[in-house]
């Protein structure tokens, strides 16, 4: 995450025209049978910070990731299923080596530091005091706890390599910010780390990651050991393609030849492209997956990342999402121009948990005080509820659309938005070989922005030949699925 978010959203010149349409009149919408925008692999949240705080609450499991509904503060909240959880490989300790000891910058919030399962340099066996596996137990064990309640796909991140491998011994960054922190004679170190970590979950905690990232918005300069708030480390981009060849060679070496790379996860989307031109064959021949950061907002040219990662033959992911409007309304706007122009494999929310607006539920992980379930979880329900992992992502046909094929049930799932004027908004689905029965119903559910329905449910849509339509009040997200749709 960035330690702080531009108040400003800036628009891309090319993604202006691409914001939600606000018309008044009612709208149709023809969506494409013929699109494939890939096969999605599913919602999903980071663990750090919120599980080291609240990682024994098995309610706090059962909300994020099943999809039934659990009784929380006196009400009934419907399971949003999330299937990917992102693991945070911790930098800190509070150990010393040889009268050596972590820096620890002087804003730095206690919950952001995560404990580091590699104590010191004397040894690289996992086997040895060099290495602890019993801290971080709670993240641990929300990661457990996941993937019993369904999630299928985990990721193992680095925010911060481990505090001794640090010039400066401080795991949130340089003492500038902008030059790297790790000491050269670490690159490979860092790539041990994250692998035996990789090695270890596989063989004693039942968890097999799918992908390993070494970096969290590496080229960005704002890790800053003098000011840093949470571990961070800038590198350059010719250091990340060092490392992401020794972690490759160390993945290997464990046999996990099968473990995806990710990287970069850079900031924003331009950035990320920036990155990607500048990492060299060698390097992006070695990365399984491009990953990025949606803080660029509706700014940032989208279609030129994709572009280069569906060039390169690369699955992507937004592997970080988030920001302080509880509303639910810049979450819902950003998902649909990722739907519409990046067209990611998968999304991932930052903080479930979190203050000032960030989290799904408002709470404080420093104080491990709990709120209410902000009107935003009821929002990312209607997507992440109805599409779900192997689902084709489909052409919706509009701005304010996302379609979803589920070719075993033979559904049809649509997601729109609408930010103007009460209206009707039309589905056409004359383009497909079945577009359903008509006459059928249509099950739809309904959040609004900012207040009034959470994720309602209604059955008084059907099919009219072959369209349907509802209405839908400002600010209104809802969610139809239809049945017996053949492409």
């Amino acid at each position: 995450m960035k330690q702080t978010i531009n108040g400003e959203w800036l628009l891309g010149l090319v993604l202006t025209a691409a914001t939600i349409q606000t018309a008044a009149a009612d709208l149709t919408t023809t969506i494409s049978p013929t699109t494939n925008w890939g096969t999605w692999e599913g919602f999903g949240v980071s663990l750090a910070w919120w599980a080291k705080a609240f990682g024994t609450r098995s309610d706090l499991a059962d909300i994020f990731f099943s999809t039934k509904s659990t009784t929380y503060n006196g009400q009934s909240v419907p399971g949003i299923g999330l299937t990917i959880a992102r693991y945070n490989a911790g930098a800190s300790s509070t150990n010393s080596i040889n009268g050596t000891t972590m820096v620890v910058s002087p804003d730095m919030i206690a919950s952001r530091q995560v404990d580091s399962y590699w104590l010191d340099w004397a040894s690289s066996s996992p086997s040895s005091s060099s290495w602890s596996w019993s801290v971080d137990a709670n993240q641990r064990n929300m990661l457990s706890m996941a993937k019993a309640r369904g999630a299928t796909t985990f990721e193992l991140f680095s925010n911060s390599p481990t505090w001794w491998m640090c010039l400066n011994h401080n795991p949130s960054g340089s003492n500038d910010g902008s030059s790297d922190n790790l000491q050269s004679w670490n690159y490979d170190q860092h790539a041990v780390y994250l692998a035996t970590i990789a090695e270890y979950a596989a063989s004693n905690w039942g968890v097999s990651f799918q992908s390993v990232e070494a970096f969290n918005e590496p080229v960005s300069d704002w890790w800053n050991g003098q000011t840093g708030t949470q571990e961070g480390c800038h590198f350059d981009v010719s250091t990340q393609a060092t490392v992401i060849g020794n972690l490759r060679t160390e993945l290997n070496n464990r046999g996990l030849s099968s473990t995806l790379i990710a990287a970069s996860d850079e900031n924003t989307y331009d950035l990320a492209v920036s990155t990607w031109n500048s990492l060299g064959s060698t390097a992006t021949s070695n990365v399984g997956r491009i990953n990025v950061h949606g803080y660029q907002y509706t700014g940032g040219r989208r279609d030129t990342l994709y572009s280069l990662a569906s060039g390169a033959g690369k699955r992507l992911w937004n592997s970080e999402y988030g920001e302080s409007d509880a509303t639910g309304q810049s979450l819902v706007t950003n998902l649909l121009l990722d739907f519409r122009w990046l067209h990611p494999t998968a999304w991932v929310y930052w903080q479930a948990i979190d203050g000032g607006g960030w989290g799904l539920i408002d709470g404080d992980n420093d104080n491990l005080s709990l709120g209410a379930v902000s009107q935003k979880y009821f929002a990312l329900a209607q997507f992440a509820r109805h599409i779900r992992p192997g689902m084709r992502i489909l052409d919706g046909g509009s701005n304010y659309t996302v379609a979803a094929y589920d070719s075993s049930a033979q559904k049809l799932v649509v997601v729109a938005a609408n930010w103007g004027a009460a209206q009707y908004l039309n589905f056409d689905l004359s383009s497909f070989s079945k577009p359903g029965v008509s006459g059928a119903l249509v099950p739809r559910w309904i959040t609004q922005v900012g207040s009034g329905s959470q994720y309602a449910s209604y059955s008084d849509t059907y099919m009219n030949g072959t369209k349907f339509w509802s209405y839908f009040p400002t600010g209104a997200v809802q969610t139809f699925e239809v049945s017996n749709v053949t492409l």
